[in-house]
């Protein structure tokens, strides 16, 4: 059957003789199973609540720009110090869980759509706290607390609430979310593992697995690829309302003029991801985008002109949003294994949030309205992705070589293989190798 049939043919991956010992529930029929309604039917309850928490969650970072100066209740620098480190840890760990649970549940040509129309909210917030800032602020005098503060108290209480109704409404992984029946989790599972996802129906946790990825290079490089785009990040929220102010305009008019920027960056990082899954040339994209923001950035630094750093500031941003859509559906693709997949994401993304301590501290007020030192060290850090991003590519190209001229073949008990080699380890079935080496398994294909 055509794959672009609505009821897609499910293959056994390749080295697999006995589908039965690769898929879970081998004598359950799914033929009835109508694929694209199902796909329809996982986004409806996998999406839109993981969008709607993370874009409270980046208006609660966010909203510091529009606000300046629980912090709405602050009362000193240090007091704002605290509540932002503590903030940091209680939502350290959404965003890299996120793009994991996504990458669970879709194939690999299916994620990184998936993923922008997630971080699209980012995007959202970004034009959101515009707005909400223009209308809290009107709160100013209400209950002795100054406008401001109520950016940060009301969106704060929203974010609790949220927060607490997730743990009822979030759905489990495939093999056990509720809202599926049977047959349609047997069908996904089967789907997953015809995508290399060798682990998607569950992984007994071993040690042996945060191991492959502290080992792995592609975790090192990653973190560095993902300081390249994360560290401008935290920086946009501070300057841009200070580039628009130069416009002419002030307060509530500036704030109000950041969200077409954010809106043309939400929806250009949907198309992004969607012709990152449809060409599967994340790497080519990738060197583009980078291209986009060393240009943005190099105008800010030399620009005099507001009207043409606003313009820079569109394609800053754009750069930014649209490239971590991309790189990071690009990561996930290519580490397979629940747990090292987890491990490396939240290394890669933590250490490129870490540098938005670096990118917070470096727009200082005296530098105001042009910030060239902030935009130069932003700069560096674009430079530093660039990098990364090709020596991501050109590794991944020539391991790939490696597996097809054998030199990762492993040994298969009952499989008679001349290259086969002992260092690559020895296995009771292909299956058992998948399993237990992930995308270290000779039949693994990296994407670029």
């Amino acid at each position: 059957m055509d794959d672009a049939s609505p009821v897609a043919k499910i293959t056994t991956p390749a080295g697999h003789d006995d589908e039965a010992s690769c898929y879970p529930g081998i004598d359950l029929d799914v033929s009835a199973i109508n694929e694209k309604n199902l796909m329809w039917k996982v986004d409806l309850h996998v999406l839109p609540w993981l969008t709607i928490i993370y874009l409270f969650s980046f208006l609660d970072r966010g909203s510091i720009g529009n606000a300046k100066t629980l912090h709405g209740i602050v009362r000193s620098y240090a007091g704002l110090l605290t509540l932002r480190l503590l903030l940091g840890l209680t939502e350290a760990g959404l965003y890299p869980g996120v793009v994991y649970y996504i990458s669970s549940w879709y194939k690999r040509s299916e994620t990184g759509f998936r993923v922008a129309i997630f971080f699209s909210s980012a995007t959202v917030a970004g034009a959101f706290s515009g707005l909400l800032a223009a209308g809290i602020a009107k709160m100013d005098g209400i209950g002795g607390r100054p406008g401001w503060a109520w950016i940060f108290i009301l969106e704060g209480i929203a974010t609790v609430v949220l927060s607490i109704a997730s743990f009822w409404i979030i759905q489990d992984f495939p093999d056990n979310a509720k809202f599926l029946t049977e047959a349609e989790r047997v069908f996904i599972i089967r789907r997953l593992k015809a995508d290399t996802r060798f682990s998607a129906s569950g992984q007994a946790f071993k040690r042996a697995y945060v191991w492959q990825s502290l080992r792995d290079w592609k975790t090192y490089v990653a973190m560095g690829l993902y300081m390249g785009f994360d560290g401008p990040l935290y920086a946009f929220s501070l300057f841009t309302p200070s580039i628009i102010n130069q416009l002419g305009f002030k307060a509530t008019q500036a704030n109000l003029l950041s969200v077409p920027v954010y809106t043309w960056g939400c929806i250009v990082t949907c198309i992004i991801g969607y012709l990152g899954d449809r060409t599967g040339r994340r790497y080519y994209i990738n060197l583009a985008l980078f291209a986009v923001g060393l240009a943005a950035y190099i105008i800010l630094v030399l620009s005099k002109t507001p009207a043409l750093s606003y313009f820079a500031v569109y394609l800053a941003i754009s750069y930014r949003l649209w490239i971590e859509a991309n790189s990071v559906a690009w990561v996930a693709n290519n580490v397979e294994g629940t747990y090292k997949r987890s491990v490396t994401l939240g290394m890669a993304i933590g250490f490129g949030n870490l540098n938005g301590a670096v990118t917070a501290n470096i727009y200082r007020a005296k530098d105001r309205p042009w910030y060239s030192l902030g935009h130069a060290i932003v700069l560096l850090y674009i430079t530093i992705g660039l990098i990364c991003t090709i020596v991501f590519a050109t590794s991944l190209q020539q391991e790939n070589s490696r597996r097809d001229r054998g030199e990762r073949d492993e040994i298969i008990e009952g499989v008679e293989n001349r290259r086969a080699h002992e260092r690559n380890g020895k296995f009771a079935s292909v299956e058992d190798a998948q399993l237990n080496k992930g995308d270290e398994w000779s039949g693994f294909r990296y994407t670029l």
